[in-house]
């Protein structure tokens, strides 16, 4: 099953934003903060929100803090960690993002801001019993920079019984509407689209958290466009082996986690293979799962977003399998900021009371309006 390159003419490259001025309604500025499990950094998006007929945003300026080694290397390992020392790291984090948060006003200019909306990092994600646990105290956040924060957006939807994740749906269903689903390409691949008039969401498969592994070994952060992937060669038995995993077949709500990477995925890598071929395996692997998911729904438009929609191999290993979808890339700044853009639209729903969280896609007993609010409104 190897790959043979191809060209989808229906991949359309959007290289403009569109905005919207003339809107007689409450504005809200917002700042949103996005720290994902493939490490590259903190992501910080200014956006302004807008509502009349419908949710409108711009996205005034972003910028990535990438992080540094000692940082990475405390976020990489701190599952393993002690309990103090994951309590210290929590503080220690809210404190770092509210600086970075401080350093970005001055950086680019931000006056007007109303709050700031904070995803925090990923540590523990195990919905099947109860915990979902995201770093980077509101409370320090709050104290850094002087304005509201909120934060832990997920841990009420687990406390109903839901998956805590994705939580971006929300977000493609309001902001998004005009494809017929958005796939999101970071640490791991995610999907939203609706059906029968319900968004529906899930985790697909492993994404740039594996393929930055492996780059790594060979003293690369990425894969930068797919270009060692490309020059490898498929290893036939792995790619199998990858497919055949117990999870793709389960129902949605589901989600994924470092912990089933680690549980799962990574030991049936083999240590011995060339890194290029299982780059080639591991990339083949996600857009042959990518694929099936929009093929099996049989979606007409896909927007996707995310680090991996940089990938261009990988974006040509999903365009060849599905090729009557349209699949829209957009300007850079939604491809890098798109879930920071969306946890500031969530901080939004919030502090306006509007539900944020999906019980369609999470499978929690009901629709909530999560997030836990920290600070004095000015």
């Amino acid at each position: 099953m190897t790959h043979n390159t191809c060209h989808n003419e229906k991949i359309t490259y959007i290289c403009k934003t569109q905005h919207h001025h003339d809107m007689n309604t409450t504005t809200l500025y917002t700042i949103g903060l996005m720290s994902g499990t493939s490490l590259d950094g903190l992501d910080i998006a200014y956006c302004r929100f807008e509502y009349s007929d419908k949710w409108n945003f711009e996205l005034l300026a972003s910028h990535t803090y990438p992080y540094p080694s000692e940082w990475k290397e405390k976020l990489s390992r701190l599952e393993q960690k002690s309990a103090w020392e994951y309590a210290q790291a929590n503080v220690d984090l809210g404190h770092y993002f509210g600086q970075k948060v401080n350093e970005f006003k001055l950086q680019y200019g931000v006056e007007q801001l109303d709050f700031i909306a904070s995803h925090g990092h990923t540590i523990f994600h195990r919905p099947d019993i109860g915990i979902t646990t995201q770093i980077g105290d509101i409370d320090s956040i709050a104290a850094e920079t002087g304005h509201l924060v909120v934060g832990n957006f997920r841990t009420f939807d687990v406390a109903l019984g839901g998956q805590g994740a994705p939580l971006v749906p929300i977000g493609d269903e309001l902001l998004f509407a005009d494809y017929d689903g958005c796939i999101n390409l970071g640490g791991f691949s995610n999907i939203s689209f609706n059906k029968n008039g319900r968004r529906q969401a899930f985790d697909i498969s492993p994404c740039n958290m594996i393929l930055n592994l492996l780059a790594n070994k060979i003293g690369m952060d990425y894969d930068r466009d797919g270009l060692v992937a490309k020059s490898g060669t498929l290893i036939e038995e792995l790619f199998e082996k990858l497919n055949s995993l117990e999870y793709y077949s389960r129902k949605a709500p589901k989600s994924l986690g470092k912990e089933w990477l680690v549980e799962n995925l990574l030991p049936i890598i083999p240590t011995h293979s060339p890194t290029s071929d299982l780059l080639r395996t591991a990339t083949e692997h996600i857009g042959y799962q990518i694929a099936s998911v929009i093929n099996s729904h049989q979606l007409q438009s896909i927007m996707i977003t995310g680090g991996g929609a940089l990938n261009t191999f990988l974006i040509e290993c999903i365009s060849c399998r599905c090729p009557h979808t349209k699949v829209v890339i957009p300007y850079k700044d939604v491809i890098n900021y798109k879930e920071a853009i969306i946890f500031a639209f969530l901080g939004v729903l919030r502090i306006s009371g509007i539900n944020n969280c999906l019980s369609s896609v999470t499978g929690a007993k009901a629709d909530t309006c999560g997030g836990n609010i920290s600070g004095i409104s000015r």
